[in-house]
């Protein structure tokens, strides 16, 4: 059986003071010169074990001050599944009430956005061509748990009641609903997470670490697609 490699001996090392309260949520770990002298191996190592345990949400790093053993924080699944399209109301507010939690999101949209060219590629328009962007930031139990953009082709919706996603009389009830009011049926709906760490920006709204991550695949062999059929009552 191959050996584990150093950092992961360290990390499991880490992991396990931690079970034990050796240290506890707050406290700052000693340096990494420290731990490594008291493991044996190099501070390279030890920042390894470090990095890999702050991905895993165990510890946290703090500019300037050090590492941290990080607070507890309950997971929240975010379900995707063909019945979130209801007739009447939000998606996600209908996801987390499945899982007990309260949903809201907080929104900001800008009209007439030129298209950048992999948006107009996705939504079959020419690049350049005016759409509406929202940038969402969804809340469970008033924690932010999700970010998306949302492009919508001008075109489609100008001078109808639901031009602005979050504006208007159907404000707010998922775009399946909003498109049904102005004539349009969505059949499906395909979603495909591209791997990539969060922006600097991104990591600070959801406060996690810029690196951290819960599923890693091979970007350049596998790509995740889900397809949603939308059923209507």
């Amino acid at each position: 059986m191959p050996e584990q490699p150093p950092y992961l001996r360290i990390a499991d090392e880490l992991r396990q003071r931690i079970a034990e309260h050796v240290w506890e949520p707050g406290d700052r770990l000693p340096s990494r010169a420290q731990i490594g002298q008291e493991c044996g191996v190099g501070e390279n190592v030890v920042r390894r074990a470090q990095e890999l345990l702050i991905s895993q949400g165990v510890l946290e790093g703090r500019a300037g001050s050090g590492t941290y053993v990080a607070e507890p924080r309950q997971r929240v699944r975010v379900v995707r599944s063909s019945a979130r399209e209801q007739p009447e109301g939000s998606p996600f507010r209908a996801d987390m009430k499945a899982v007990g939690r309260q949903g809201d999101w907080e929104s900001r949209t800008d009209a007439k956005v030129p298209a950048p060219a992999e948006i107009a590629a996705r939504l079959g328009i020419a690049e350049g061509e005016l759409c509406v962007r929202t940038a969402y930031e969804f809340l469970a139990d008033g924690r932010p748990v999700q970010l998306s953009t949302s492009w919508e082709p001008y075109d489609l919706t100008a001078s109808t009641l639901i031009v602005l996603p979050e504006g208007g009389p159907h404000a707010g009830t998922g775009v399946v609903n909003r498109m049904a009011a102005i004539g349009i049926t969505v059949s499906h709906a395909v979603e495909q997470p591209e791997p990539r760490q969060a922006t600097a920006e991104e990591a600070s709204l959801l406060g996690i670490q810029k690196a951290a991550a819960d599923i890693v695949v091979p970007a350049a062999h596998c790509e995740i697609v889900y397809e949603i059929p939308i059923s209507r009552a």
